[in-house]
């Protein structure tokens, strides 16, 4: 098996911590499933939020999914003037036969926009 890396965004619609798990806990689901990735193959994974989120650590959705023994980080993206408000960011690192070419990166909603060139 290789390690890959899968990444994946949403943008919320309000900075409340219900509304975060929601939207967090879609987007590490969808990279799952998409991937076909079994909870075994997650080696770690990191959350980012733009400056505007702090209502809660997005890490808190996957510990609300059960993702209990791997090790997880939650990091502030940069501000950038301009920069899509109200967006977290996942990068999953796992264990996988899928070629890099045949690997779903996931982006929801409004955040399709920031990797047309991956979004899946």
């Amino acid at each position: 098996m290789a390690v890959r890396a899968v990444r994946g965004a949403v943008q919320l619609e309000r900075d409340e911590p219900g509304h975060m798990d929601d939207q967090v806990r879609q987007l590490l689901t969808a990279m799952l499933e998409r991937n076909a990735i079994a909870r075994d193959d997650l080696i770690s994974i990191w959350f980012t939020a733009t400056p505007d989120l702090h209502s809660d650590f997005p890490a808190a959705a996957a510990r609300g999914l059960g993702i209990v023994d791997v090790p997880l980080l939650c990091a502030q993206e940069m501000d950038v003037a301009g920069a899509m408000p109200r967006v977290v960011r996942i990068l999953a690192h796992i264990e996988s036969d899928l070629p890099r070419s045949r690997i779903a990166h996931v982006y929801l909603g409004a955040a399709a926009a920031l990797r047309k060139d991956i979004a899946q």
